[in-house]
């Protein structure tokens, strides 16, 4: 993909397993907007091959921090086994607009970070959220490391330009 592209879909949960015995899967959520659920018709199931499928969502429901997801034409367990480890994704487009200052995964993921005296630190290769604290994960050869993603050390982030500054505290870079 293209450097300033944005992704033709997004993912929104994985399934993880069958529930129950009429076709039902739960699944992990990957969004921080679970009550979007509520106004789909249709998501996009994506294999571990690269594979994509389009299936209708016939009902779906909260279940304990997870989503409960029932597919028409899904109706057996062993209908529904076939999906366990799919990410459920739904076409960029209908992403929610997210307020000024802050961003989706998808679209750190990939920025060229540099330091305030023009070091290139790496790459953004993921993010990882541990108890409310969201690190950056930055990738350079043989190197990586993890950065708060706050706004006292991201002091500038472009997407557009696919690139984040950062003014880490003394010492930071040393720890990993």
């Amino acid at each position: 993909m293209a450097p300033d592209a944005k992704p033709s879909f997004i993912a929104i949960a994985r399934i993880a397993r069958t529930r129950g015995n009429r076709g039902e899967v739960l699944a992990d959520l990957y969004t921080d907007y679970p009550d979007r659920f509520d106004a789909l018709k249709e998501v996009w199931l994506v294999f571990g091959d690269g594979r994509r499928q389009c299936l209708i969502l016939a009902h779906t429901w909260a279940h304990k921090g997870r989503r409960v997801m029932k597919f028409e034409g899904v109706d057996t367990i062993g209908d529904a086994e076939k999906f366990v480890g799919c990410w459920v994704e739904i076409p960029a487009d209908q992403a929610v607009q997210l307020p000024e200052g802050t961003y989706f995964d998808h679209d750190l993921v990939g920025c060229a970070v540099f330091d305030t005296c023009g070091n290139r630190l790496g790459v953004v290769n993921d993010i990882l959220r541990i108890a409310g604290n969201t690190q950056l994960v930055v990738k350079e050869l043989d190197r990586e490391h993890l950065i708060p993603a706050v706004g006292d050390i991201c002091i500038e982030i472009s997407i557009a330009k696919k690139r984040i500054l950062v003014d880490p505290p003394e010492g930071l870079m040393d720890l990993n």
